[in-house]
């Protein structure tokens, strides 16, 4: 990696994603917010996690969870003030942590009031800040509008909801004729607009940005041209006047956002099928479709499921990034079933982190992931999550019928929370040297302490073959090495690898594994990191 490629503090963070209603809950209202996110910074840090992802947190009437934002200079009520966003940078970074925000960049809310504006019969300064035909019956193409619920005469195209209107950010090229170029005045107002909220939140401390669907921002039959010369535009800004700014894509095609002018993008289960197959592909754990039915993820003890597609996909992605942006690895997110789905062991779930976080890129941990908390199914749809929602209820703190979230009533609360009385907690884990919360503490710190295990170390894979166990990688800087084998399946297995054993000692291991010679031999469900 150049040496300029990201902010130094990057290479080597462990981020730790937060969906703030559901996280701890100070004053009673059923609803988490900021005061208790920074009532929970030393735990985080604890973790071994120094940087927040903080999902949105501005104000929005939550036909989205936020994600339709309605003012994106003031942190929504129901979180706290921007007094208390400002409290958590300074205190974050008082433990020498960071704080990354969402930037919902492609649309706003209907309520905003440039929306409000846009919409309306009177000419307004705000007419072509979002996409609009000229008339109600004007041909739209392919692209998706609504129609009929605005005083002005034509359709407005979505970004995503029907009530999260496209900001114009221009066209490339225009080619009907109510489209705008991205160089137009109007279209460029928008783009400086955008440029305008984040120098408010990096004024204010905030660390960076991860910027909710980055490649939809630019439309046209050659917006992808168009959305890489707009991020490079931003990225040439924060380089000269907020240098240790990260940029985070959810673009999840790392070969395009990296060289879009992004710092990060995330490996995720979009873009490509490979990690859905790696961690996801029982059908129950599918929230996007798009794999065979009877499909099993690699991470399942039959044995059967595959790496290999994930590995490939990595590798390509790989030469394309290693030395100008990193790649998110993330145990999960608000948008995902949770990976203790299907009632995996703490085993398998120690061994699919000590997988996933000895990648290449920058770990992202979900709040609640360290515990190993499960999917709560059958919960409906909240504030647009749908089948979301088994996956962002109230972090389970104690294994009181509340969980330690809030002081509410249960059935007041954001979604329900676990009502199992050996529910999976903060507080039982503590003290257990053996469970997950521990282990998560202790392989950061291997992380830390490895700089083979650093963000940016070198990577190659040594052995994986489809639907067949193990799958083998390696770590490098140098003549330096760190070799990685995991076994999922019930069944030992046994390979041999293009390096020696030689001067390579165990750092982490689970179950029965050995390395000698050429033949790395690993018994059922274990998994070792050996190191030169």
């Amino acid at each position: 990696m150049s040496s300029n490629a990201v902010p130094q503090w990057v290479k080597n963070a462990v981020f730790y994603e937060i969906y703030p209603q559901s996280f701890c809950d100070t004053n009673g209202d059923g609803i988490g917010d900021i005061p208790g996110i920074i009532s929970k910074l030393d735990y985080i840090k604890s973790l071994g996690c120094d940087a927040v992802w903080l999902n949105p947190c501005f104000e929005s009437p939550f036909q989205d969870a936020g994600y339709d934002v309605a003012d994106f200079y003031k942190v929504a009520p129901r979180y706290g003030s921007n007094d208390d966003l400002k409290n958590l940078f300074a205190e974050a970074h008082k433990r020498g942590m960071k704080v990354v925000l969402d930037l919902v960049a492609g649309h706003t809310s209907m309520e905003h009031p440039f929306f409000k504006a846009s919409a309306s019969k009177e000419k307004t300064p705000y007419d072509n800040y979002f996409v609009w035909t000229r008339g109600w019956n004007e041909d739209t193409g392919n692209y998706r509008f609504i129609s009929g619920l605005a005083e002005r005469d034509g359709y407005f195209m979505i970004n995503f909801f029907a009530c999260q209107p496209a900001l114009n950010y221009g066209f490339c090229p225009a080619e009907y004729p109510w489209q705008l170029d991205m160089d137009h005045p109007d279209a460029v107002a928008v783009q400086n607009e955008l440029q305008n909220v984040m120098k408010f939140y990096l004024d204010m401390g905030c660390d960076g940005f991860r910027v909710d669907m980055a490649s939809s921002l630019i439309k046209g039959s050659n917006a992808e041209h168009g959305i890489k010369l707009l991020w490079k535009r931003y990225r040439s800004w924060l380089d000269e006047n907020y240098p240790q700014a990260v940029l985070i894509a959810e673009w999840c095609r790392p070969a395009k956002a990296i060289p879009a002018g992004f710092h990060i993008d995330f490996k995720a289960h979009f873009g490509e099928p490979g990690y859905s197959m790696l961690t996801r592909a029982e059908k129950e754990l599918i929230s996007n479709g798009g794999l065979p039915d009877g499909l099993v993820s690699f991470f399942h003890e039959s044995g059967k499921g595959d790496a290999k597609t994930f590995l490939d996909e990595l590798s390509a992605e790989y030469d394309v990034i290693k030395n100008d942006g990193l790649f998110g690895i993330i145990s999960g997110n608000h948008d995902m079933g949770r990976l203790r789905g299907n009632g995996r062991s703490d085993e398998m779930m120690k061994m699919m982190y000590a997988f996933l976080f000895s990648l290449p890129g920058v770990p992202f941990l979900y709040y609640g992931d360290e515990i190993g908390m499960d999917n709560i199914l059958g919960l409906g749809n909240k504030e647009g999550s749908y089948n979301r929602s088994a996956a962002r209820t109230p972090m389970q703190w104690d294994a009181t019928e509340k969980a330690g979230f809030s002081t509410a009533d249960v059935e007041s609360f954001y979604l329900p929370v676990d009502g199992s009385k050996d529910k999976y907690n903060v507080a039982s884990q503590e003290n257990d040297s053996s469970s997950l919360l521990n282990f998560v503490r202790s392989f950061f710190f291997l992380k830390r302490s490895c700089k083979l295990l650093s963000n940016d170390a070198s990577f190659r894979v040594l052995y994986c073959e489809s639907n067949r166990v193990p799958a083998i990688f390696e770590r490098s800087i140098g003549n330096e090495k760190l070799i990685v084998a995991v076994n999922p399946s019930n069944q030992d297995c046994q390979t041999d690898i293009d390096v020696d054993s030689d001067g390579f000692t165990a750092v982490l291991e689970q179950g029965k594994t050995s390395f000698s010679g050429k033949t790395i031999s690993l018994g059922a469900c274990s998994f070792a990191l050996w190191k030169k």
